[in-house]
């Protein structure tokens, strides 16, 4: 009895003292170590604002390059690929030269249909409108109204033939272009001219002389006459003749809407070629344009480059008649029966 009473009292003992040790290394684990806090300095103690810390010069130069070099490489890239890649040629400035007549009586009608087919040319364009004075001032009204750049010329003197009056109107023109010495491209253009957008592309491309064939539409008489150049390529090796048989070797008058050119012919002949006494002594701009494009065949382009033979340029003359409700009876016949 005695010997189980002492093992009792020596578990006892045992179990009491494992779980004080217990009960303590269970909360010594829940205590902060001192270690960090003793060794860890604190920044306020250790590192003062006064106290820059600057790396050695060799490093800090390295490092701004290296960054240097990172932030401008992308860029440099760029620069050379722009280089490579070819820069675009400049549009030309396209001259267009549109007489008009007040005595006709859908002259408003027409100008501003011309003026609808313009305002979608790409820039850079200059339309120069000519016309007689007039009390009238309709023509301006419209320009003013288009968004186009455009010059409005107006001259005094009075005509009876009304082809004179049409060549007076275009001297006008060439005359203005010549004193204020205007670089472009000239094309005349009627109030009664159909366009193809892609004309004026193509207008462009001229260097010195220009031509292309282009169809004469008439609504009473319902045909279509082709005027213009016959070329192998973009050269032109001939032209389209009025007669069929060929009888004569002369060529025939070229339409003034067949035809385009430099502007710099009438203010710089000599860069291409041409003496300046030769303008001097001509009196008419156009006549002097038409002779110079009749004599240099060599530098006449046609248009488009695929053998002239795609037509952009319609001219429609409408039939006269007593009232303006017959020349609309007369476009209608001729645009069913096109149908």
């Amino acid at each position: 009895m005695e010997r189980s009473k002492k093992k009792a009292q020596l578990w006892k003992k045992a179990i009491v003292h494992f779980s004080l040790c217990f009960v303590m290394g269970f909360f010594t684990g829940f205590a902060p170590t001192g270690t960090m806090q003793k060794y860890a300095p604190e920044p306020d103690e250790t590192f003062h604002p006064e106290i820059k810390i600057q790396p050695p010069s060799n490093v800090y130069r390295t490092l701004v390059a290296e960054t240097t070099t990172l932030e401008k490489s992308p860029t440099m890239v760029d620069h050379i690929e722009e280089e490579k890649q070819p820069k675009e040629k400049p549009r030309r400035l396209v001259i267009i030269v549109t007489p008009t007549n007040k005595r006709d009586k859908f002259q408003n009608v027409f100008l501003q249909r011309l003026a609808n087919t313009i305002k979608l040319v790409s820039p850079p364009l200059l339309w120069i409108v000519v016309e007689g004075q007039s009390d009238s001032d309709e023509v301006s009204r419209i320009l003013r109204k288009t968004g186009i750049m455009y010059r409005h010329l107006v001259f005094k003197e009075n005509f009876t033939e009304p082809e004179a009056e049409l060549d007076h109107q275009r001297n006008v023109a060439l005359k203005h272009i010549e004193q204020h010495r205007l670089s472009g491209i000239v094309h005349f253009a009627a109030l009664s001219n159909v366009y193809d957008l892609r004309f004026f592309d193509e207008l462009r491309e001229v260097e010195v002389f220009g031509a292309w064939p282009m169809a004469f539409l008439t609504a009473n008489k319902q045909k279509v006459k082709i005027e213009g150049p016959v070329c192998d390529s973009s050269q032109v090796i001939g032209w389209h003749l009025k007669k069929m048989n060929n009888e004569t070797d002369e060529r025939p008058p070229i339409h003034v809407s067949n035809f385009g050119f430099n502007s710099s012919i009438l203010w710089d002949p000599e860069r291409w070629g041409r003496p300046s006494s030769l303008q001097q002594a001509s009196q008419n701009s156009i006549k002097f344009v038409k002779q110079v494009i009749l004599e240099d065949e060599i530098k006449l382009q046609g248009l488009p480059p695929e053998d002239c033979s795609k037509i952009m340029l319609w001219s429609l003359n409408l039939p006269k008649a007593t009232s303006p409700s017959q020349d609309f009876q007369g476009i209608s016949f001729q645009y069913n029966s096109r149908r």
